[in-house]
């Protein structure tokens, strides 16, 4: 999975602020509609829509917000360090300082799933984690999670 392609240095973003989930989920809607050129309030209830399926925040200071999008041809992300933990409620109740967030056009949901679980596999890795959240820059925050800790 060739996540350099999927989430770029440009849509990576450090000191978010937003005092709850809710209004995270609109601040990542407008980052994400500059990025893609898609309408924000699309973007937003897609999301809020996924979010009340279920919670996206997979535990370990983690969330991964996902939605499916219409007019997007292909998955694309954004990378996300919060200013202060959120509650995405998680299982294991640790609130979310780091989102992953992915969008996707109707027809790849196959393909979605592929980097969802990539995406998975990084955070993972307790090295990833600690240097991501040690990242003093966006730049610094984006090659902790890219590179690949094998090497």
């Amino acid at each position: 999975m060739n996540l350099p392609n999927i989430i770029r240095p440009e849509h990576t973003f450090i000191g978010v602020s937003a005092p709850a989930k809710w209004r995270a989920l609109q601040t990542i809607a407008d980052k994400a509609a500059m990025a893609f050129s898609v309408d924000a309030q699309i973007i937003l209830k897609a999301l809020e829509a996924r979010e009340k399926l279920g919670s996206t925040g997979i535990g370990n200071g983690i969330a991964i917000p996902h939605a499916a999008i219409e007019t997007m041809s292909s998955p694309r992300g954004l990378l996300i360090r919060f200013s202060r933990p959120l509650d995405f409620e998680p299982i294991d109740d640790i609130p979310a300082d780091i989102a992953v967030v992915l969008l996707f056009g109707e027809d790849n949901r196959g393909e979605y799933l592929n980097v969802l679980s990539a995406i998975a596999r990084r955070l993972q890795s307790d090295d990833v984690l600690a240097a991501m959240r040690k990242a003093r820059t966006a730049d610094e925050f984006y090659s902790d999670f890219i590179s690949d800790p094998r090497t």
